[in-house]
């Protein structure tokens, strides 16, 4: 059996759908470039288009699904689970039969606006299940469900609220799957997750800015990053960007590339993408990545220095990985 990791929301701080115009200059682009393509199939056209042209990378906020034989959790709730809620609703969560498992890194707003949108939190029966660290797990759902920022109070969801206080990089279970929080470089508290399933492992270390980048530095979290199958990691920014906007707590690909090399991540998902950032841009900073991957193998090469090669890929919404 495998651990299936979907990307329901690959941005950061800010949902942004693309606008009608948006839309028609991506369709006028595409069509032109199918006129001049000299094999008139377009299932073959459209493959030959990259990321950025066709669907780009996605619009929607922080939110991940975790599945493995019968769990299913969630990590953050950011606009990427209004459609999974939806989706839930054809199942036992239609019938005020459903358990849902929903862990939270911290509590900012592109992490949590997605909970007034998940429609089995207001059907009587259902039980959703919600994780974090920090104390102010519960007053942080109290403060989403009330007016003026909500016309749904608290005492009317119909779900039950079941609230689990996690302790700093102590492991729990949730079936097969053992999940440990280690703590994220961010100016508010934030901590990502290690999921380890059956001797497959993988990290989610979002809204991590990696000012500890050594292994001394990270001290007890280093294990977040070691004997890894996956990483998915922070990269709102440019590595340009990233050092103009210190304690912002967002990383840059280059830092997430660097941790990985050295620690032999097998491969690395890039997410949180700045809502600032055109698909263009994040084609263009996968490109910069690239050469600055290059040019540490090289460099390696160079002095005879052993690097870890790594498989790494800027997320599209949707992206699914089996590990």
């Amino acid at each position: 059996m495998s651990i299936e990791i979907q990307i329901l929301g690959p941005r950061g701080s800010l949902a942004i759908p693309m606008t009608p115009r948006e839309v028609e200059h991506r369709v006028q682009k595409i069509l032109e470039d199918y006129n001049s393509y000299p094999i008139k199939d377009v299932r073959q056209f459209l493959t030959t288009l990259p990321i950025s042209q066709l669907g780009g990378y996605g619009g929607n906020t922080a939110c991940i699904r975790v599945e493995a034989e019968d769990t299913l959790l969630y990590i953050d709730a950011g606009t990427g689970i209004r459609k999974e809620g939806a989706q839930l609703m054809s199942g036992p969560c239609g019938k005020g039969q459903g358990e849902v498992h929903l862990m939270f890194t911290h509590f900012h707003w592109d992490h949590i606006v997605g909970l007034p949108f998940f429609v089995p939190i207001f059907v009587p029966g259902n039980k959703i299940h919600v994780y974090a660290v920090q104390d102010d797990l519960e007053k942080m759902f109290r403060h989403v469900f009330c007016k003026p920022y909500f016309p749904v109070p608290y005492e009317a969801l119909g779900a039950d609220i079941i609230y689990h206080k996690l302790e700093p990089r102590k492991p729990v279970k949730f079936g097969e799957i053992q999940v440990t929080p280690y703590e994220l470089d961010h100016p508010d508290p934030c901590w990502g997750y290690r999921f380890d399933y059956k001797g497959k492992s993988f990290s989610y270390a979002v809204d991590n800015e990696g000012v500890r980048a050594s292994r001394s530095e990270l001290g007890p979290d280093l294990p977040m990053y070691q004997d890894l199958d996956l990483l998915i990691f922070d990269a709102q920014y440019t590595f340009k960007e990233a050092t103009e906007r210190v304690d912002w707590g967002h990383s840059s690909a280059p830092i997430g590339l660097d941790i990985a090399m050295r620690e032999g991540v097998k491969r690395v998902i890039f997410v949180h993408h700045d809502p600032a950032a055109s698909d263009k841009k994040i084609s263009e900073t996968e490109e910069q990545t690239a050469k600055y991957y290059r040019s540490m193998l090289k460099a390696a090469k160079r002095v005879g220095e052993d690097i870890f090669e790594v498989e790494w890929e800027f997320a599209q919404e949707g992206l699914t990985i089996n590990l």
